[in-house]
């Protein structure tokens, strides 16, 4: 059994998250679509399916929530497999790849933040409007694009906030848009999608809040364990209200690891980790290092020295060589970092200078590859 601080490797075309909307549309006919998670002997027939992907409930997570959400636990024993998530195992890059089916490469969401390449500029991606271009800067066709090109119907109902974002564009693109808040009205609104019409459908649902809880208040928190109760309500309701040629598939974009304060490293206060590097993204279980020309070399040795068994330290082109990321196309490659830092164990390295003070004041985190971050749920229930 893979402990919660076991190194994952992402399974890319046979057991991750980028394999679910493929598998998924396969049994909806959709040109192109594979099925890699051999769904078709449990769904065969299946004209409706709804994806509801819950953020942060990663497989690592279930055994704690299970006290407080029985359904949850019920179906994770009964129906439920481990995938991966792609890497980094952060909420926008894992988005990105359940909705183009693609490794983060391909896509180029590379992280939480990234450097645009040939400025200084760090986009968030949680936080982006029209620039970059989302079209451009992820030029990959969504499965919710396919899908609609055959005669799918799509619709894609997550928070009426997000509607119209560069990251709903870049990840959701293709779908139509519906805003829900709560899981009342999510489960109201999938559950209508869901049967509305006679043809082949695709609802997609997406909730945040035992994520926000986790990096708020940690994992097994009193209000992470609210939110818990409010999935299981989220999972009972849509389970009950499946139509009998509908499926409802369960999965998140990653988990979650409490970090301890004695296991973070500032970054902006320590002169060493900040010499030879000129702009600093990714988030604190994975940093991009941008490098000054010339400055590669010695920004390696010190941040190794500095951190020693805390973390891994590799130039771009030893982490893309380790296949994190999938295949990067030359566009794509300077979006990493020059120097790659994957955090270990429990720790983190925050930058309490250079980004909001609430990134470094964050109880738990994800990002990197251990089982707990990159470990996540695929629960298959049919109407």
């Amino acid at each position: 059994m893979t402990g919660p601080l076991d190194r994952v490797a992402p399974r890319y075309g046979g057991g991750s998250l980028v394999d679910v909307l493929p598998s998924a549309l396969t049994l909806l006919g959709v040109p192109g679509a594979v099925d890699l998670l051999d769904l078709t002997p449990r769904l065969a027939g299946v004209r409706r399916i709804a994806v509801l992907l819950v953020d942060g409930l990663g497989w690592h997570q279930i055994p704690t929530a299970a006290p407080y959400a029985p359904t949850l636990a019920g179906l994770a024993a009964t129906t439920g497999v481990p995938l991966t998530s792609g890497f980094p195992s952060t909420t926008p890059t894992s988005l990105v790849s359940l909705g183009t089916g693609t490794p983060s490469g391909a896509h180029g969401v590379l992280g939480f933040t990234v450097r645009v390449p040939g400025t200084d500029r760090v986009l968030t991606h949680v936080d982006w409007s029209a620039d970059p271009d989302p079209t451009r800067w992820q030029p990959v066709p969504t499965w919710y694009e396919r899908a609609r090109a055959a005669g799918v119907a799509v619709t894609v109902i997550s928070r009426p906030e997000f509607a119209g974002s560069g990251l709903t564009l870049a990840a959701n693109r293709g779908g139509d848009y519906r805003g829900a808040t709560g899981v009342d009205a999510l489960a109201a609104r999938m559950l209508t999608a869901l049967a509305a019409g006679a043809g082949p459908t695709l609802v997609s649902g997406y909730h945040p809040d035992l994520d926000r809880h986790g990096h708020l208040s940690g994992i097994d928190s009193a209000p992470w364990r609210t939110a818990a109760a409010e999935v299981d309500a989220l999972l009972a309701r849509l389970v009950d209200g499946l139509p009998p040629d509908a499926a409802l598939l369960v999965t998140a974009d990653h988990g979650q690891l409490d970090i301890p304060a004695g296991h973070r490293v500032d970054l902006d206060t320590d002169p060493r980790l900040r010499a030879g590097v000129r702009v600093v993204a990714g988030e604190p279980r994975v940093r991009y290092l941008h490098v000054e020309p010339g400055a590669e070399a010695d920004v390696v040795a010190t941040w190794i020295g500095v951190l020693g068994g805390a973390a891994d330290v590799l130039t771009r082109a030893e982490a893309v060589a380790t296949g994190w990321f999938g295949p990067v196309p030359e566009a794509h490659l300077g979006r990493i970092g020059d120097v790659v830092v994957v955090c270990r164990d429990t720790y983190a390295v925050v930058a309490t200078r250079s980004e909001p003070p609430v990134v470094s004041r964050l109880v738990a985190y994800h990002g990197a590859d251990t089982a707990a971050e990159m470990t996540v749920p695929l629960l298959v229930v049919r109407g």
